[in-house]
C-alpha cells in the first residue's frame, strides 16, 4: 500500500503546537485583544431589520404553537376514543 496522505496533514494543518507536542496557551490580554477584533467585524441589523426579523420569528412560533395544539387535541381525542371505547349517549 502507498501512503496517500496529503501535505498539509501535518502539524500545521493540526493547530498551534510546540515543540513537545503541547498546546500553545494564549494570554488573557491577547485574547481580550482578539475577541475585540472579532466583534467589531459584527455587522448589526438595523431597527428596521430588527422589527422584520422579531415579526417573522413570532408568526413562526404562533403558526407552530397552533399546529402542535391542533396535533395534541387530535392525537388526545383519537387517544380518548381508542381506550373508552364508542360513545354512550
Amino acid at each position: 500500500m502507498s501512503d496517500t496522505s496529503d501535505s498539509t496533514s501535518g502539524k500545521a494543518a493540526r493547530g498551534p503546537r510546540g515543540d513537545d507536542g503541547a498546546d500553545k496557551r494564549t494570554s488573557p490580554t491577547t485574547f481580550y485583544r482578539q475577541v475585540v477584533a472579532e466583534l467589531r467585524k459584527v455587522v448589526y441589523p438595523t431597527q428596521e431589520q430588527l422589527i422584520t426579523y422579531f415579526l417573522v420569528v413570532m408568526v413562526f412560533v404562533v403558526v407552530m404553537m397552533a399546529l402542535i395544539a391542533t396535533l395534541d387535541l387530535a392525537f388526545g381525542r383519537l387517544a380518548f376514543a381508542v381506550f373508552t371505547g364508542p360513545d354512550q349517549q
